[in-house]
């Protein structure tokens, strides 16, 4: 299957602003590039790349004031098939689990370990460990938070969204990390392109937020937001929630001026 993805993204500046850009494919997909995958920069300036302490490709700007808009448009080639599952995957001991995946257990800024632990133990415990009890989690959330777009907040937190059970799919997925975590599974948010390929369309398109979840000495993908496997999801980042793969992060005043996502399915 080859896929269309890109953006058009353009904000306007009060002044001079460092920016850093999380907006390329991340390296686990590089090789599935068929076209070349450049940021293009109006107006023209350089990019420096970098790698960042999850392994993510990023790069940083200096922008000047005024409008500045970042295009990119390329092509991928994806299986075409839906998500893997594995109901047989295990969990693993914390004390056999890789100590890569560690951060992974812990509390992070929108994901409170410590405040849903004693909630999540009480809803997830009596099920079986390793797949089943992921699927659980996933489960729960998807029949209790309510989607909208309109419930949108930078802020919300897992704990939020818990006490208050509207959100959208970074919410979801914050709330199904914490809760993973709670119960010893080590959890990690993801960010990337996922268009409605094999799945009605709903516009305006938009970037997704999902999981992976690391079972049986790997990382699997889980989205308590659809909660059915889904064709062509293209990661761009990974982190241990929204704030470590924010797409674009400003240091100064910015206003969002455009905002278009594509991520098409090429047919012929």
């Amino acid at each position: 299957m080859i896929i269309k993805i890109g953006f058009d993204i353009e904000f306007e500046l009060a002044g001079p602003t460092p920016m850093i850009l999380m907006l390329y494919v991340h390296p686990s997909r590089q090789a599935d590039l068929r076209t070349e995958e450049k940021i293009r920069v109006e107006p023209d300036l350089s990019l420096t790349d970098f790698t960042d302490l999850y392994g993510n490709r990023c790069a940083r700007v200096l922008a000047p004031a005024g409008n500045v808009r970042f295009a990119l448009e390329a092509v991928i080639e994806d299986s075409g098939q839906p998500d893997e599952r594995n109901p047989d995957a295990t969990q693993a001991p914390v004390e056999d689990l890789p100590s890569e995946t560690l951060p992974f257990l812990l509390t992070s800024r929108y994901c409170e370990v410590d405040k849903l632990s004693d909630i999540a133990w009480q809803l997830f415990g009596a099920t079986a460990p390793g797949w089943p009890r992921v699927q659980a989690i996933c489960d729960w959330v998807h029949n209790h938070i309510t989607f909208g777009y309109q419930f949108a907040d930078v802020t919300k937190s897992a704990f939020d969204v818990y006490n208050d059970p509207r959100g959208v799919c970074r919410d979801f997925s914050h709330l199904a990390v914490a809760f993973c975590r709670c119960m010893n599974l080590p959890a990690r948010y993801v960010t990337g392109y996922m268009g409605d390929i094999g799945v009605p369309v709903v516009l305006p398109m938009d970037f997704s937020g999902w999981f992976e979840v690391f079972l049986g000495g790997r990382w699997y993908t889980f989205d308590a937001r659809h909660n059915i496997p889904r064709i062509g999801r293209i990661v761009m980042a990974v982190g241990r929630d929204a704030a470590d793969v924010a797409l674009t992060t400003n240091f100064g005043r910015a206003t969002l001026k455009k905002f278009f996502i594509i991520s098409d399915e090429i047919v012929g």
